[in-house]
């Protein structure tokens, strides 16, 4: 399911293109603006077992945003957005603060801010950044925005991306804070990510990648990732494997935790006559509290699209995560988009069944700028959390002009 995201290098690119002059004061300052406004009003409703109410939450994200070249200076531009989520009046549901803790917890607090905010420059296949920003590195398992919620996730950052190599593509970046979904919900980091792509062929390109969380965890590892055509059908692959090794970089007065976990991936799809069929085995290691072994963590990731859509695993158990799932998705053309998606759930240590899952969506493309979604997760418990059943109705409305 296509989700509501916007990639670091995409978007540094399309700043980079607002370039050039135009008569005027104002214009010797600013060119080629370009505004973006996105409305995105959601119903989600949560039946949680162990609550005597259900969450009914009525919200609506607000985003509006401009690109623009700046000084007239080929590849210097800038970008601003601001967000604003707020609720239709009912508050039936823990939104994280508004305190109603006798409700399932919806994550989609009453909040305003600049969530985008910095300067770029392009030249001869370097771009570099400096201020905030959303990112999302490679499927978002490690490095996302957490677009789902209504108040995405952003990083303040700076950043220096090399493309001048065909093939090739070269990332560094210093975040030295992270603004949550929650509301005021920030913290301050001394985070260095490293990240490295290259398509040896149609069908393969290899990702490396090191992300030094200060004071956490290093992820460090390797992705492999393709498409091949046989015949009619279309095939794609997935591999991943990555360690969690002790934090390289340290936050003063919080030390460096000890952190040896690992993490690996294996998927597949075949697609024919808008028919997608895929399987994939993710496993996320844990411990029993005396192998010496910790358990895999992802506190940057975007944690929604991974492990079930109810949201029941957004932290690892402590022995670990494994879920097999199986996907069957079909394209209607101008009819729109089915996906269902069934996952199994065990520990990684011990044989512990924590449970199963089945996800749908429906997205419904109603003219060019507006989008409908029908989303549904079901949860059944086994000896994990709880029977969770969840319901999204959501429009989303996006427009760009350039003037």
């Amino acid at each position: 399911m296509k989700k509501i995201k916007m990639s670091l290098v995409a978007a540094i690119a399309a700043a980079a293109a607002t370039t050039g002059a135009n008569a005027g004061a104002l214009d010797s300052i600013l060119s080629n603006p370009k505004l973006d406004l996105e409305l995105r009003p959601r119903y989600e409703y949560v039946d949680q077992d162990g609550f005597t109410n259900e969450a009914n939450a009525f919200t609506v994200r607000t985003a509006l945003g401009a690109q623009f070249g700046l000084a007239n200076v080929d590849g210097l531009g800038a970008q601003i957005q601001m967000m604003n989520v707020a609720n239709f009046g009912q508050e039936d549901y823990n939104s994280l603060s508004n305190g109603n803790a006798t409700y399932p917890v919806v994550a989609d607090p009453d909040q305003t801010r600049v969530t985008q905010a910095n300067i770029s420059y392009a030249k001869n296949g370097f771009v570099g950044i400096v201020g905030r920003k959303m990112v999302v590195l490679d499927n978002a398992r490690f490095i996302g925005n957490v677009g789902w919620r209504q108040m995405p996730q952003t990083y303040d950052l700076a950043a220096a991306i090399y493309n001048g190599v065909k093939n090739l593509s070269l990332l560094g970046a210093f975040v030295n804070r992270v603004h949550t979904i929650k509301d005021n919900g920030q913290f301050d980091t001394s985070t260095v990510l490293l990240h490295a792509t290259y398509k040896v062929m149609p069908q393969l390109t290899l990702t490396a990648y090191d992300y030094m969380v200060a004071s956490v965890c290093d992820h460090i590892g390797l992705r492999a990732t393709g498409k091949v055509n046989a015949g009619a059908v279309k095939v794609a692959y997935e591999a991943e494997y990555a360690m969690q090794n002790d934090a390289t970089l340290e936050e003063e007065n919080l030390g460096k935790p000890n952190q040896d976990a690992d993490y690996y991936k294996i998927g597949a799809s075949a697609s024919i006559s808008g028919f997608t069929f895929g399987a994939a085995y993710e496993v996320l290691s844990g411990t029993n509290g005396t192998d010496g072994k910790t358990t895999f963590i992802t506190p940057l990731a975007t944690l929604h699209a991974m492990n079930g859509w109810a949201d029941k695993f957004l932290s690892t158990p402590t022995a670990g995560l494994t879920d097999a799932s199986v996907k069957l998705a079909y394209n209607a053309g101008k009819a729109g988009n089915f996906v269902a998606i069934y996952h199994k759930f065990e520990s990684d240590v011990g044989s512990t069944d924590y449970g199963t899952e089945i996800d749908a969506a429906y997205k419904f493309k109603i003219n060019k700028n507006l989008g409908l979604l029908l989303k549904g997760a079901w949860y059944d418990a086994d000896q994990y959390s709880v029977d969770t059943t969840k319901y999204w109705v959501q429009l989303d409305y996006k427009f760009s002009a350039k003037l």
